[in-house]
């Protein structure tokens, strides 16, 4: 009995495949990660942008909204959310209730902590026929802890353009 042309086919279109999965696993096994993140960390721009009069709009929103922050203005807080806001804290979890937000701020943030922005991190994009994405670099100083260290921490919050002014819509907090 004679093999057909198809089971020949397919024996070798196993050995090839099996023979290409072992080379590339060696390669890779080959190439140091240091070598990845240096090739990557080359290639990443320096953000300028792209629309400085949305950036300069975002920044100013964002410093309105932690002067109100820090000195627990809660109306001006409560007024630059959204009705529909998502609050995802990688601490605390998520919260979608707008109320309950301006309750947990003000009970345990008002007097307590406040925000500075660290100078040069924001970079602002803009979302077509929404708003925009800031994202940055933060540090909160605890006054019950006034010697603890502040280290930088990474925000990214989506601003919706609305007739009633920017509003925070999605804000990630990671510490």
């Amino acid at each position: 009995m004679k093999p057909s042309i198809k089971l020949i086919a397919l024996i070798l279109l196993v050995l090839i495949a099996s023979s290409c999965k072992k080379v590339t696993e060696e390669q890779t096994a080959t190439i140091p990660e240091t070598n990845i993140l240096e090739t990557t960390t080359k290639t990443i721009p320096t953000y300028t942008p792209s629309d400085q009069t949305l950036y300069d709009t975002i920044l100013e929103m964002d410093k309105t909204y932690f002067d109100a922050y820090n000195t627990c203005d809660l109306v001006t807080q409560a007024y630059i959310y959204a009705d529909d806001m998502e609050f995802y804290h990688d601490q605390g979890g998520l919260e979608t209730n707008k109320d309950a937000l301006i309750k947990a701020l003000k009970d345990n943030i008002c007097g307590k902590v406040t925000r500075q922005l660290v100078k040069g991190s924001m970079e602002v994009y803009p979302i077509a026929g929404y708003g925009a994405v800031a994202e940055g670099f933060h540090t909160f100083k605890n006054k019950l802890e006034p010697d603890a260290p502040q280290k930088p921490s990474k925000f990214i919050t989506i601003w919706k353009d609305t007739n009633d002014g920017w509003k925070m819509s999605r804000i990630v907090s990671l510490h």
